[in-house]
């Protein structure tokens, strides 16, 4: 599915518009930003702004506004953030303990398509499953 293309990332430094947030554990993001770009070869944008917590605990992948209103994918959580304290721009690459950039939006541009991305998390879900389970 292309993405919606109806918000991209502001310049740096400028407050962030309405947009929403997916936060999952950081190994899934982690598979689903590979699968993301690994199915979008050759196209421009697939996956969106990506944050990662401190405590690498977490990925945050911004979205269109309006995708918490129906996220209900297990494991995963969906906040509107109304641009409250968030800043592009502001945030560097991650480095040992600071909350930062993984994908900076000034290097992807717009936001993860959310379709795109519940696909992806739950083909990450289940290859997460089943290397877990050849052990």
């Amino acid at each position: 599915m292309e993405s919606t293309g109806t918000s991209t990332a502001p310049e740096a430094g400028v407050a962030a518009p309405d947009l929403d947030l997916v936060t999952v554990p950081a190994r899934q993001g982690l598979e689903a930003v590979d699968i993301i770009r690994r199915r979008a070869a050759g196209r421009s944008g697939p996956v969106g702004p990506v944050l990662h917590d401190g405590s690498g605990g977490t990925l945050g992948f911004l979205v269109p506004p309006g995708t918490a209103d129906a996220w209900d994918l297990p494991g995963s959580a969906c906040t509107q953030t109304d641009g409250r304290g968030m800043r592009f721009g502001d945030a560097v690459s991650p480095t040992a303990g600071a909350t930062g950039w993984l994908l900076p939006p000034e290097a992807v541009g717009p936001v993860t398509d959310p379709e795109v991305l519940r696909a992806a998390l739950g083909e990450a879900a289940r290859l997460i499953e089943a290397a877990d389970n050849c052990r």
